[in-house]
């Protein structure tokens, strides 16, 4: 009996317990469901659906992949605005960031006169400092740089540094310009002084500009004064054209080409906007002129201010004559004054005797004049002035005295020799019809200037203008030929060399500044046929020679386009040790043969019947140890280099 009030006891504190645990377990759960319930609804509330929610006991862990730290910061900060913070447990992880675009790189540079400013964005990489100290060097004060550049830690794009080069050249040539610059671009705007100042800044940035960048030019000039202003319009048997043509403003010579072009002159006739207009109708009057020249099929109109004078075409019937004539007096706006002037028939009774003066200028400077004037004092004075403008040694005199010459006759010869002078070579001839003006010129603008000398200094006379612009004669270019290049590069290294490091390809640190002056002077040449040729020495195996060869003369090639030297028509070619000058069993003739000589390449140069060069004579190479010093002195009229003492060895 007393042990079955025990068992009941015992059973009955067991059943309590177990109770307990069902009810704990069961209060448990109900945490657990509750507390991650209330912080799923939580994040759901804040928007925030890429977190996940357990429960254990009295922990709440949050996990998922937050897209950023912010992201990761405020749905750990959701979950413990509903539970104590101590219970959440953060599993979370954070996405690797996507890979950022660099931004884009550009600088602005303004320059007016003495003051610089730099606007835009650099790699942080690219030396800032050493653009605002050229910058500060080019406008000659370094207060004078304002710097309103950025920096972004990212890659240097390609193309950034040749582009930054050709910006800082037209810094420093142009002082009033807004320039551009980004990887592979660069865009110019600027004033230049004149039209020639701005073809010769054009000519420079272009040779400048390296392979690859883009170079965009919006190069202005003042409007130069015009004085007399001038147009001179003719239609004969030679064709349709402008000996000389003005205009006021881009719509007036819009409409006297446009004029021109009617009439029959050929497209891309030129004419210069100017200052000095002597009536706002000038286009007006212009335009009526070509029109009157096209309507008798011929002849020539010439402008000289607001004096026009019109001469017709041999030939010409006078009924025809006079309705153009009375046809152009009428459309002449006031304050032109017309002349117009139907030439007679040749007599062929008269005498056919020349009643002449000329003056030749050959191209070797050497002028001769020849023909009849007035008087011996004129005779001097022609004399006198041809001395002047071309020299006393150049000149020779056969003209001979007539008196019965026309009025004006040495005004005329004066203004003739005044034309030759600003031709390269040619001749002038003076009759009393008319002054003829032929030749060559380095000048684009000389037909025009020669017809306004003429018109001021003889009014609206007539007179023929055949002047031929050849570019090699340009002197604002000044382009020396293929074989002149090359000789002017021997005459650079002369006795310098070119050198190596030993037993390699890579350039000596003392070549830096030859390798300067060369591509200086490669960038005028233009695309020439160059080759640049490597030579060694006997010492070591001939494979191996002709392998360091060739690689040396690519290195040289490699440094000239570095320096923005246009290689397109260049060839490095390594001839090893098969092309010696001088004698390989002695150091000093090894030396002279371990060269680079730059040659033209007569796999593109003009045909093989063409007259040998100086360089491409071939020397005889004489032995021994004088020959040697002999042979290195004139260097078979190539340049020149070496590695340091020796070359590679076996």
């Amino acid at each position: 009996m007393r042990l079955s009030a025990i068992a009941i006891l015992a059973a009955t504190f067991t059943a309590a317990a177990a109770l307990c645990a069902v009810a704990a377990s069961i209060s448990v759960r109900m945490v657990e469901q509750n507390s991650a319930a209330g912080v799923e609804r939580r994040l759901e509330r804040e928007g925030i659906d890429w977190a996940g929610v357990d429960a254990n006991g009295l922990q709440v862990f949050v996990h998922g992949t937050a897209p950023d730290e912010a992201a990761r910061f405020r749905a750990i900060s959701a979950a413990g605005k509903v539970v104590d913070a101590a219970r959440v447990i953060d599993e979370t992880l954070v996405a690797e960031p996507e890979a950022v675009d660099p931004p884009h790189f550009s600088v602005e540079i303004l320059r007016n006169d003495s003051t610089v400013s730099l606007i835009g964005l650099v790699p942080a990489e690219y030396d800032r400092a050493r653009l605002i100290e050229l910058a500060g060097n080019i406008v000659g004060d370094p207060d004078g740089v304002s710097d309103l550049l950025e920096t972004a830690r990212f890659p240097v794009p390609d193309g950034w540094g040749d582009a930054m080069q050709l910006a800082t050249l037209a810094l420093e040539e142009l002082p009033r310009a807004k320039i551009s610059a980004e990887a592979g671009q660069v865009a110019v705007q600027a004033m230049t002084d004149s039209a020639q100042a701005r073809r010769e800044v054009q000519a420079d940035l272009e040779a400048a500009a390296p392979e690859g960048t883009r170079l965009a030019l919006d190069l202005s000039a003042p409007r130069p004064v015009l004085s007399p202003f001038t147009l001179r319009f003719v239609k004969d048997d030679a064709g349709t054209r402008f000996d000389a043509c003005s205009a006021d403003t881009e719509e007036a010579r819009a409409a006297i080409l446009e004029a021109a072009r009617a009439a029959g002159a050929a497209e891309g006739a030129g004419c210069v906007v100017g200052l000095g207009v002597p009536s706002r109708a000038w286009s007006d009057a212009a335009v009526a002129a070509i029109g009157a020249v096209d309507a008798l099929g011929g002849g020539q109109a010439t402008f000289s201010n607001a004096d026009v004078s019109f001469i017709a075409p041999v030939g010409t019937p006078p009924a025809r004559f006079d309705d153009v004539t009375a046809d152009l007096e009428a459309a002449l706006p006031d304050g032109f004054v017309l002349d117009a002037v139907l030439p007679e028939p040749p007599d062929p009774d008269a005498d056919r005797g020349p009643v002449e003066f000329s003056a030749t200028l050959s191209p070797e400077g050497r002028v001769q004049l020849r023909g009849r004037i007035d008087s011996e004092m004129a005779r001097t004075t022609a004399d006198s002035y041809a001395r002047a403008r071309f020299g006393s040694e150049a000149v020779s005199v056969g003209a001979r005295i007539d008196d019965d010459l026309p009025d004006g006759w040495s005004a005329r010869v004066l203004a003739a020799l005044e034309a030759l002078s600003m031709m390269a070579n040619g001749a002038v001839t003076v009759t009393p019809e008319s002054i003829a003006v032929r030749g060559d010129t380095g000048n684009p603008d000389a037909s025009a200037e020669i017809a306004a000398l003429l018109s001021e200094k003889l009014g609206t006379d007539d007179y023929d203008i055949e002047v031929a612009y050849l570019e090699r004669l340009d002197p604002t270019l000044g382009i020396p030929t293929p074989a002149e290049c090359v000789d002017q590069i021997r005459q650079i290294i002369g006795a310098r060399k070119i050198t190596f490091e030993p037993g390699s390809a890579v350039l000596d640190g003392s070549t830096r500044e030859l390798l300067d002056e060369v591509a200086d002077l490669l960038k005028v040449c233009g695309e020439i046929p160059l080759e640049i040729q490597g030579h060694t020495d006997s010492q070591g195996r001939e494979v191996m020679n002709e392998q360091l060869s060739q690689e040396r003369a690519q290195a040289v090639l490699d440094a000239l386009r570095q320096r923005r030297v246009l290689t397109a028509s260049y060839r490095a070619v390594g001839y090893g040790e098969a092309e010696p000058i001088a004698d390989n069993d002695t150091e000093a003739g090894r030396e002279a043969n371990r060269r680079i000589e730059f040659r033209l390449d007569e796999a593109e140069d003009a045909g093989e019947d063409a007259a040998p060069g100086p360089e491409d004579v071939e020397y005889p190479v004489p032995t021994g140890d004088e020959a040697v010093t002999e042979a290195a002195a004139s260097d078979a009229a190539a340049t020149s280099a070496e590695e340091g003492p020796e070359d590679e060895q076996d």
